[in-house]
């Protein structure tokens, strides 16, 4: 007769015996990650997954997720994740194809909290088209992960003919946002903080592939380049395109868009907009002449809708990013000299 497995009980926590190889781990892997993210390739159980691609050069990215808290408005660390590791596929102007994932879970931790991270995660996946074909679990003892830490890859595929690169700005080019900035990083920051506004702040991550692929039909050879804003926001994303590219960059502070709840908290909490963190909006650099078929893309698109052009790239050998402030002056927008929010994403 064969022997009948209880079913995990959701009430109770990770211990290391569900990192150990053994039948918890199986038991774990199976009724948490297989059954949240389930597709052919991860049903065959197998160490890897073996997958068809097509023609063109491949683009591939890793990434790892440490946010705090795991959840907050508008996602968690699971959809994060998938999120975060398809918009760095698709900056390349990729096609964003297969995700890998592997999970490092602290002893102790929730076994409902992971399945709602592992049941997000697959949802997230499922809406972009871009499944996790592969993924790995380990368990470190209490103390030695914080909750839940997770890795991701992704690979894709960037049509012939396409090549985008930092190090492509020219000077005259235009500087194009996707949506209002600093919405990610607000609505951490004021998880943490435990602030409460009239308006609640919601993090904007999402997968930016569909907005990108008709970024590129609309631009083609003309778009220089694109890149998530993330960690450091559009500030540390300008500058450092201005290094790679040997330009400066010429902001007009009224031309970005900025919620004003998110102006608000950033005041509040001494935060400068500029630097905060964005999960799901983009940068784009285009030569003039195709701005305003790709400004019309990006507003056709419901993740472009408040796209704007910003600014422009400028000659610039001190390469130079500066703002044009709203009463008429100006000022230098850099680096930050350390981390203004840390675990972030």
């Amino acid at each position: 007769m064969k022997a009948h497995r209880r079913k995990l009980d959701l009430s109770g926590r990770v211990d290391l015996s569900h990192g150990a190889g053994g039948r918890a781990m199986a038991q774990l892997i199976s009724e948490i990650f297989h059954s949240a993210l389930d597709n052919d390739w991860l049903r065959r159980g197998n160490d890897q997954a073996v997958f068809e691609i097509g023609e063109g050069r491949m683009a591939m990215t890793t990434d790892a997720f440490v946010v705090s808290p795991l959840f907050f408005p508008g996602g968690d660390i699971g959809s994060l994740a998938v999120h975060g590791t398809i918009n760095d596929v698709a900056m390349s102007g990729a096609r964003p194809l297969y995700l890998s994932a592997s999970f490092i879970i602290e002893e102790g931790f929730p076994l409902a909290d992971l399945a709602r991270i592992a049941e997000s995660m697959g949802a997230a996946a499922r809406n972009a088209g871009v499944p996790v074909i592969t993924g790995d679990t380990k368990v470190v003892e209490r103390g030695k992960a914080d909750g839940v830490f997770i890795s991701a890859a992704g690979v894709g595929v960037v049509p012939a003919g396409l090549d985008l690169s930092g190090d492509k700005a020219r000077p005259g080019d235009l500087v194009l946002v996707s949506g209002s900035i600093g919405d990610h990083g607000v609505a951490i920051m004021s998880k943490r903080e435990n602030l409460e506004f009239d308006c609640e702040i919601r993090s904007d991550s999402a997968a930016l592939h569909g907005l990108v692929a008709d970024m590129v039909a609309a631009a083609g050879q003309s778009l220089r380049l694109m890149r998530d804003p993330t960690r450091g926001g559009l500030a540390a994303t300008l500058n450092e395109i201005a290094q790679q590219s040997g330009v400066g960059f010429r902001l007009d502070e009224a031309a970005i868009p900025v919620k004003p709840q998110v102006a608000a908290a950033c005041e509040l909490l001494g935060l400068d907009p500029l630097n905060v963190a964005n999960e799901g909006k983009l940068v784009a650099v285009v030569a003039p002449e195709a701005a305003g078929a790709l400004l019309d893309a990006m507003r056709a698109h419901s993740f472009g809708r408040d796209a704007a052009v910003i600014g422009a790239a400028a000659a610039d050998e001190r390469r130079f990013v500066q703002l044009k402030s709203s009463f008429g002056g100006a000022r230098i927008v850099d680096w930050l000299a350390g981390e203004q929010l840390p675990r972030i994403c």
